[in-house]
């Protein structure tokens, strides 16, 4: 696995850096973002393109973005999209008057440490290829009369480290983290599978409480399915922000917990997990929170974690293993199924939302899946929505010249090429309700 490991690191070790400059980046933006067009007579704008403006629209095709090892990328032609002009002007402005021979030295200096760093790494890869042996795990198949499986709720106050922790467990990211409040919209699942034991996790949305210790009327659609869905697990997590207690306390949460507790289910198991303990730099304060909810009834176990970097999770991880039954697995443990793969697209794009329009803008927007199509070449092609409701908030979103949404779509294609190991082709259109 290590040898593995550092073999697909290659391609990103040897993605060659971007050359730094000191000319001002707005003016290059001209020659290589703004540059006119050659305008296609057999190609005609629709109303809908004509309405929304090209600038809303983000599709990772027209992006240079290396593959995973793409021969079909490699070996098709490629049409030049800069005009000649303005990439002379460009060139002359980086390079100087001997701009062949400035860009001749700095290919040589770059191929000569992609060459080095390429002999290191496989190097590195053939020094660990005995341990490779070691721990390699093949994939077994459990047969179906051994199998035991699980169904884990996750549940607590808006950005306690819900989705942090599944994606944790799960190892792979099917939740949106940001450091915005009530980042899961819906019931997200994630598929854990050790040995012949699965455990499903359902992360839900952050319970809303108003002042009064009742759900917010805002979010009460979205909670409604995750206060109706509490029961239907063999396990129920509550989880806990104890360094926000610690430094902002809200009675809300500590009604939540108390709430949780006082309404067991004969046939659930119900564990409180104290979130966040790496952000707690004084232990004592740390056992005088704990303190506090030792005495609370309805839970059976106690764990104190940081879903985020994953103190706590191997003992919370082998408590739910023990508490598995024998009945089959809802999941396939080798592949991830469509309707994950689905939700995980969104959940990725979410986080990135989140990440870059800041207010109460990311909550208004209506999110939509509304194309997913797996190409021949096994590439990915999945085309997003998002809808405002103000003409205002759209040309926030798309940002100036695009530049908004296409780092939005730049990032997020990375990442779900990395989750899916495989090509992607993300398009984001923002489109005015």
């Amino acid at each position: 696995m290590k040898a593995l490991r550092a073999l697909r690191t290659i391609t990103t070790t040897l993605s060659p850096k971007p050359h730094k400059t000191p000319l001002n980046p707005t003016f290059l933006h001209h020659f290589y973002s703004a540059q006119p067009q050659e305008e296609d007579p057999s190609h005609n704008l629709n109303s809908s393109d004509s309405e929304n403006g090209s600038d809303s629209v983000f599709d990772s095709t027209h992006y240079t973005i290396p593959g995973l090892g793409s021969e079909t990328n490699a070996q098709a032609p490629q049409q030049p999209t800069w005009d000649e002009k303005y990439r002379e002007k460009a060139d002359g402005l980086i390079f100087g008057k001997d701009t062949q021979k400035r860009k001749l030295k700095i290919l040589e200096e770059e191929e000569e440490r992609r060459r080095r760093l390429l002999a290191k790494a496989l190097l590195e890869a053939a020094l660990e290829a005995a341990d490779d042996e070691d721990e390699e795990e093949e994939e077994v198949v459990v047969k179906e009369e051994d199998q035991k499986s699980l169904s884990v709720g996750i549940i607590g106050a808006p950005n306690a480290g819900k989705s942090a922790l599944t994606n944790y467990m799960v190892g792979t990211k099917v939740a949106a983290v940001s450091r915005k409040t009530n980042t899961t919209t819906h019931e997200v699942l994630g598929v854990m599978t050790k040995e012949n034991t699965q455990i499903c996790f359902f992360d839900t949305p952050g319970l809303m409480l108003d002042k009064s210790g009742y759900i917010h009327k805002d979010m009460k659609v979205r909670v409604e399915s995750a206060w109706s869905s509490v029961n239907l697990y063999d396990v129920l997590i509550v989880i806990f922000d104890v360094d926000r207690h610690l430094t902002r306390p809200d009675q809300r949460v500590i009604k939540l917990i108390q709430h949780m507790g006082s309404q067991p289910h004969p046939k659930q198991k119900r564990i409180l997990c104290i979130n966040k303990v790496d952000l707690v730099k004084k232990k004592k304060d740390l056992l005088k929170a704990a303190k506090q909810f030792e005495d609370l009834p309805g839970f059976e176990r106690y764990f104190m974690i940081s879903g985020l970097k994953g103190y706590g999770v191997k003992d919370l991880t082998q408590y739910l293993m023990e508490q598995a039954v024998k009945r089959p697995w809802d999941e396939d443990p080798f592949t991830l199924s469509e309707e994950v793969m689905k939700n995980i697209s969104l959940e990725v794009v979410r986080e990135r939302l989140l990440d870059h329009v800041h207010q109460e803008i990311p909550y208004q927007i209506e999110h939509r899946l509304m194309d997913w199509k797996e190409l021949r070449d096994g590439s990915l092609r999945i085309e997003q929505h998002l809808i405002t409701h103000k003409l205002s908030q759209r040309k926030i979103l798309v940002g100036k010249n695009g530049s908004k949404i296409g780092r939005i779509g730049i990032e997020a294609n990375e990442e779900l090429r990395s989750i899916f190991k495989r090509e992607v082709h993300l398009i984001l259109q923002v489109r005015l309700k």
